[in-house]
């Protein structure tokens, strides 16, 4: 099957194995051995299915561009996956808006993230092909990472209302261990002053690196996404708390998940983590396990190819 893969990004050509920015959304076209290029290239060759991500900003040069249009020529079906939580299109002008609905209403799939958003998808725009295409790590630049006496607690985010990085530290104050958190570009003035240490700007590579060296996590994001925290964390054997509703933390860390809004459930667990080595040794373990279940590479491809009968 041939792909290609329709971004805001500038990426032209194939995604490398080793390369050092492999977010999920570069690890898809990576595993897929899709060909990248931007949404105003037009291509001469022709593709059996061409994945577009609609940008969560800036959608107005897509509707310009007259994209989806273009990609009718060069591709015989065409994807549109889900980027960022189901509702963000709804921070659109009207215009935008309705471009979106109608845009969505067009494609012959939607990929989404969650079971939720899948939901979500099949309801908002009467969909018949609605898909989870599951997050993704390509372990390549990863694998042997060396073994270190891990301690401190990662929260997942910033102390804005699209990460929960408040709640996050709330609960991770519980235990007395040093908290950190990734610079994800929405901090705000002051959260330093709070004894948490920012970590500077990092490509993918080193933040994997550098989140191996915790051993606890708490990641209290009401928003639902691609997960890509979660995972993480599973990948590592790190136990990480976080709701329901985000597939990659169900999955892969059940026995810290919690309800949302449930942070008395919350403090309970990451005390039990740092009293309870048994029960700690359990959730790494069973975190580990889980992503090699749900989300190994293998895993995916086999999926993929079951969904479009390639043999």
């Amino acid at each position: 099957m041939k792909v290609c893969y329709v971004t805001e990004m500038g990426m032209m050509g194939k995604i490398p194995r080793d390369f050092q920015m492999m977010r999920t959304e570069q690890a898809w076209p990576c595993t897929l051995e899709a060909d990248c290029f931007p949404y105003t290239h037009t291509p001469t060759e022709k593709y059996d299915i061409a994945l577009c991500v609609i940008p969560k900003k800036n959608v107005s040069s897509w509707m310009a561009n007259n994209t989806f249009d273009k990609m009718r020529t060069y591709a015989d079906k065409i994807a549109i996956m889900q980027e960022g939580p189901q509702w963000c299109f709804q921070d659109y002008t009207l215009t935008e808006q309705i471009w979106y609905y109608n845009t969505i209403r067009k494609a012959d799939i939607l990929f989404a993230h969650n079971k939720i958003d899948k939901q979500y998808y099949e309801g908002i725009a009467n969909h018949k092909d609605v898909r989870i295409l599951p997050t993704l790590m390509i372990e390549d630049s990863i694998k042997n990472l060396p073994r270190v006496d891990r301690k401190g607690v990662m929260i997942g985010g910033n102390f804005v209302s699209w990460y929960g990085g408040f709640d996050s530290f709330v609960v991770a104050s519980e235990i007395e261990e040093p908290i950190s958190s990734p610079q994800m570009g929405r901090r705000q003035e002051g959260e330093s002053q709070l004894g948490i240490t920012q970590l500077p700007y990092m490509n993918w590579v080193d933040w994997i690196k550098e989140l191996n060296n915790f051993k606890y996590a708490v990641h209290l994001m009401r928003t639902h996404a691609a997960g890509t925290f979660a995972l993480n964390c599973a990948y590592l054997g790190i136990p990480c708390i976080g709701y329901e509703g985000l597939d990659t933390q169900e999955k892969c860390h059940p026995n810290t998940t919690i309800k949302l809004g449930n942070v008395p459930a919350a403090r309970e667990i990451i005390r039990k983590l740092k009293e309870d080595t048994a029960y700690y040794n359990f959730c790494s373990a069973a975190a580990k396990d889980n992503y090699k279940k749900y989300y190994h590479e293998d895993k995916f491809n086999t999926t993929w190819k079951e969904q479009f009968k390639v043999s």
